[in-house]
């Protein structure tokens, strides 16, 4: 099964937590064991899973990330956003979550992001699920 997730950002940088979305998606599937596959097709965005329990720990990646890569520095791409596509690389477009009886098996305080380094804009999110 593959579903398509249109996401609207609202700030330059912004970390969204998908996680319930996906556990919906995955719940309403009917695989019971298998893969979910969360993909994003973009260069200034990425995914990834961390703490969602505490805000504080989004806002502490995203500000280490302008520390390695900030958005005014001197860069060759002449768009602007530069920045967005170093942040992008160093998160990944993608991550992979074990389906375990219809349920995604995270940690305790683990969620999944959508990370946005160049917004506002709008962000298609790609699901797949794989049964096995």
């Amino acid at each position: 099964m593959l579903k398509s997730v249109e996401i609207s950002t609202k700030r330059r940088t912004e970390f969204i937590d998908v996680t319930d979305m996906l556990r919906k998606i995955v719940s309403d599937s009917r695989v019971k064991d298998g893969i979910c596959l969360v993909y994003t097709p973009h260069t200034t965005c990425g995914i990834t899973i961390n703490e969602y329990a505490d805000p504080d720990v989004v806002k502490d990646i995203a500000a280490q990330l302008e520390k390695i890569a900030p958005q005014n520095a001197a860069y060759s791409h002449v768009e602007g956003n530069s920045d967005a596509h170093i942040k992008a690389s160093i998160i990944g477009s993608s991550e992979s979550i074990i389906i375990s009886n219809s349920k995604l098996i995270l940690g305790t305080w683990q969620g999944v992001f959508l990370c946005e380094f160049d917004g506002p804009r709008k962000r298609t999110l790609y699901i797949k699920l794989l049964e096995g």
